[in-house]
């Protein structure tokens, strides 16, 4: 195991052949890390933080028909919940469907902030994986081209560093993928509970506030 992190460590030394997709791979996975990251704070932090007290609060101001008190309650969150019940309290003397239409409205602008660069996580991880392919083909032409055209006593280095261009550019760019991919459909999965919630409390409160 230490002899593969050496390996690949090393392949980043520019006097390595396929270097550059080294550095390249290496790039793209800290991109798609840094979305990552923005997106667990955004849906998991922002989107979440304190959901079920507000929840918990608003309810009671709503049971009570403190609407106003309601109002600013979720001006003063920063949840897309707190939005979309905003709007409908404040449209509840519009009736069902102008609460419904203030709803979908700020629903339509909610929801694609908290899936917002999703997609975008998946195409990193798969460019990194096919920035590993084409480092793993340089390796292979490199490797063909040493037993061709280098003399003899040359050989076996020229091979032992094509194979480890093959190997060090498919291990980074897989290193890179499949930790991306996975935290992608975690991400996914969250967001996607977060616009569901959003959908159901939005509705249950529409009935409530139309009877």
């Amino acid at each position: 195991m230490d002899v593969v992190i050496k390996n690949t460590i090393s392949s980043f030394d520019p006097s390595q052949a396929g270097w550059q997709f080294m550095w390249g791979i290496l790039l793209v996975g800290l991109s798609g890390l840094g979305i990552v990251v923005e997106r667990f704070l955004y849906i998991y932090v922002r989107s979440s933080k304190n959901r079920d007290k507000f929840l918990l609060d608003f309810g009671r101001l709503i049971a009570d028909k403190k609407f106003e008190e309601a109002v600013t309650l979720c001006k003063d969150s920063k949840l897309p919940i707190a939005a979309v019940m905003s709007a409908i309290v404040s449209a509840r003397d519009k009736g069902k469907e102008g609460m419904t239409a203030a709803a979908d409205a700020t629903f339509l602008t909610e929801a694609p902030r908290v899936n917002r660069y999703l997609s975008l996580i998946t195409l990193i991880a798969s460019l990194a994986t096919l920035m590993g392919l084409s480092g793993t083909i340089f390796g292979l032409i490199y490797t063909f081209d040493a037993v061709a055209n280098k003399p003899a006593a040359e050989r076996p280095t020229a091979l032992a560093q094509g194979i480890a261009v093959c190997m060090g550019t498919t291990l980074i760019g897989l290193g890179c993928a499949i930790p991306l991919m996975f935290l992608q459909g975690f991400l996914s999965l969250f967001s996607e509970r977060v616009i569901q919630e959003m959908e159901e409390k939005s509705l249950k409160v529409i009935n409530s506030l139309a009877v």
